[in-house]
């Protein structure tokens, strides 16, 4: 069954057993009252089970929690809050949250993320806050990553080891106000132009901007990257470095070569061809000049045997 399908009778049927099991349970060690599940710094090793099905609130932080499973939050309908940090959570996968869609407040911050899959969140259109951040291994964001969070209003990305981000990861997050950016080893090199003047022109709110600072290159280290915009784009557009200059050098070698070569070669053709021209002329005159004396020659003969038949022959 596609997922764009959306769930069949058989899931149905499972959930709605789950729910005859599970609707006014309360999981163990936890604490369940309104609507509102607390299990926090319990040890739980994995997602907990017996959570009631009309659950809007849930803590499961600080507990040693390795995996999300995408069934059991799918039957959390209700969910608006979800607070997730300080787990040991390492990925997250696509469609995690696909049963989750009224999700509001989600916390994965002080986990052991590596991996954020493109679609993660791809159900979550009503998220306003975000929180991911304290996962130094975390390096990179694919630009879907954030596709379908239209609400989102504050996104925190502090520390999770991201070097650069993609420009589009950012189009559809209209709403955001409210983004942080430090504790990260941010490139500053001209892939990352796109998003620094996304930064300058979209006038969010970023709390730490004096700690988000660029670590390469050299001359832009220690740098705010909300304020690096207008330098790179001159580094990376109108300035010219040392090996710019060879290339050009090398180019303006080699077309200089190829003109002077093309010159020699049309030189010598030409004199070939003055060449071949003078010699044509001089073959041609000489076989007029010939012409002519043969010409000449006949006509004196012709005067000869005239002149000898119009007198009488002495004898």
């Amino acid at each position: 069954m596609s997922l764009a399908s959306g769930p069949g009778p058989g899931w149905l049927l499972f959930s709605f057993g789950m729910g005859l099991v599970s609707g006014s349970k309360c999981p163990n060690n936890c604490q369940c009252q309104a609507q509102e599940v607390i299990c926090t710094g319990i040890q739980l090793a994995e997602y907990p089970p017996d959570v009631p099905l009309n659950t809007r609130r849930l803590y499961l932080n600080d507990n040693r929690i390795t995996f999300l499973p995408a069934m059991n939050l799918g039957l959390l309908s209700d969910l608006v809050y979800l607070d997730c940090r300080n787990n040991l959570i390492r990925e997250v996968m696509d469609y995690t949250f696909i049963g989750v869609f009224r999700l509001i407040y989600l916390d994965l911050s002080s986990n052991n993320l590596t991996l954020i899959s493109p679609y993660s969140f791809s159900m979550l259109s009503n998220l306003v806050q975000l929180n991911i951040s304290n996962n130094p291994h975390l390096f990179s964001l694919n630009k879907y990553t954030f596709a379908n969070t239209s609400s989102l209003r504050y996104l925190d990305l502090r520390n999770t080891g991201l070097q650069t981000l993609d420009n589009a990861a950012f189009q559809n997050l209209l709403t955001l106000q409210t983004l942080y950016l430090s504790e990260n080893p941010w490139k500053c090199n001209c892939s990352f132009l796109d998003f620094t003047i996304y930064l300058i022109v979209s006038h969010l709110n970023h709390p730490d901007e004096q700690n988000a600072t660029c670590v390469e290159p050299a001359e832009l280290a220690g740098w705010p990257i909300t304020q690096v915009g207008n330098p790179l784009r001159y580094m990376c557009i109108t300035h010219l470095d040392r090996q710019d200059y060879i290339f050009l050098l090398l180019i303006g070698f080699c077309i200089f070569s190829a003109g002077t070569v093309a010159a020699w070669l049309t030189g010598m053709c030409a004199v070939l061809y003055q060449n071949a021209r003078r010699k044509a002329s001089e073959d041609e005159a000489e076989d007029e000049h010939g012409q002519r004396g043969d010409d000449s020659g006949r006509i004196f003969q012709n005067r000869a045997d005239s002149g000898q038949d119009g007198f009488p022959q002495l004898i």
